[in-house]
């Protein structure tokens, strides 16, 4: 019994030693530059939302974050960099909704975003706005899906390519609406947007920030926004569910993971300091005008957010046995 209660008293005495040992790490941090990867290109959504938080938080802390783009294969090998990185917490990924559709499509990554990451906080979410062309006649989200009904397979919807956010928002609509829409598949937003303004294509959903100018300009038809709420931006366009599609809901998100391994107290004080900026009343302000809204979540919570993304659109792809080529 002895020996057994000075072996506890060991294991004690020595946890006692290590647990105090992220403190200060945690007070001294930053203490030098830390990089941001956007898996990204520059100048799209997610590099924006990378530049905004290297901005802010190279304010509060003193310190520089500095963005660095490591684009390819859809996002993956920038994701890969960062999962391989020291988890010290002087590398954040930024992540983004498209990452759920890559776990769950692509299956040759070198990482798994739950088990070599670990969830800080969102940042921003955006709505996207189901868009006709003028041409198209239908008025409504009723009166579109009467028209899909009566014509199978005869309707087009554009997405930047297959397994994207739009693809999907697509597929989730199709199941919901018991509709048959072809899918045309572009490389990019633009083409797809641009070939829906030119009338080649029905129908598309993409961000609101995107196409909602070309809805105010009269360019494009809206039947609804993808939220759960009416988007700013738009109004008086109806959400798709009270549209007539009731619980259909489509929200990207974009926010911040560090390296499995990055100690708590980092973690803890990045979530509070990037809470804290999305709080204030201009930054609300600022990405509300740009059809874009804060989120706020603990790490726990962000956690919980993820997994959940990923049951809900894991079925939509199983469903729609939807498959990267």
């Amino acid at each position: 019994m002895n020996a057994m209660l000075r072996a506890l008293f060991l294991v004690l005495f020595l946890g006692a030693l290590i647990l105090p040992s992220s403190a200060p790490l945690a007070q001294d941090y930053p203490s030098r530059p830390v990089r941001i990867i956007v898996p990204l290109g520059a100048g799209g959504p997610t590099d924006l939302v990378g530049r905004y938080l290297a901005q802010y938080l190279g304010e509060h802390f003193k310190q520089s974050f500095f963005v660095e783009n490591r684009p390819g294969a859809a996002g993956i090998i920038g994701t890969a960099e960062a999962a391989k990185s020291a988890p010290d917490g002087y590398t954040l990924l930024v992540v983004a909704s498209p990452h759920i559709n890559l776990e769950l499509l692509n299956h040759n990554r070198p990482y798994q975003l739950m088990r070599d990451f670990v969830a800080v906080a969102p940042a921003f979410s955006y709505d996207a706005v189901m868009a006709v062309h003028p041409s198209v006649p239908a008025t409504n989200l009723k009166e579109f899906i009467a028209l899909a009904k009566s014509q199978p397979g005869k309707l087009t919807y554009a997405s930047s390519g297959p397994g994207s956010n739009k693809h999907l928002g697509g597929e989730l609509f199709k199941l919901m609406s018991g509709t048959d829409l072809l899918h045309v598949a572009y490389k990019g937003s633009t083409g797809a947007r641009n070939d829906l303004m030119g009338g080649h294509v029905h129908m598309m959903f993409d961000e609101v920030p995107s196409s909602g100018p070309n809805v105010l300009a009269g360019q494009l038809r809206a039947l609804g926004v993808t939220g759960a709420k009416r988007s700013p931006v738009l109004p008086n366009v109806p959400t798709v569910s009270e549209a007539g599609l009731p619980g259909y809901e489509h929200t990207g998100w974009s926010g911040i993971m560090v390296p499995a391994g990055t100690p708590r107290p980092i973690v803890d004080l990045l979530n509070a300091e990037i809470r804290k900026m999305v709080a204030k009343p201009e930054v609300k302000a600022n990405w509300e005008k740009q059809g874009a809204e804060t989120m706020s979540m603990t790490p726990a919570e962000f956690d919980a957010y993820l997994r959940e993304e990923l049951v809900k659109w894991g079925k939509v792809v199983k469903d729609a046995n939807i498959k990267l080529q």
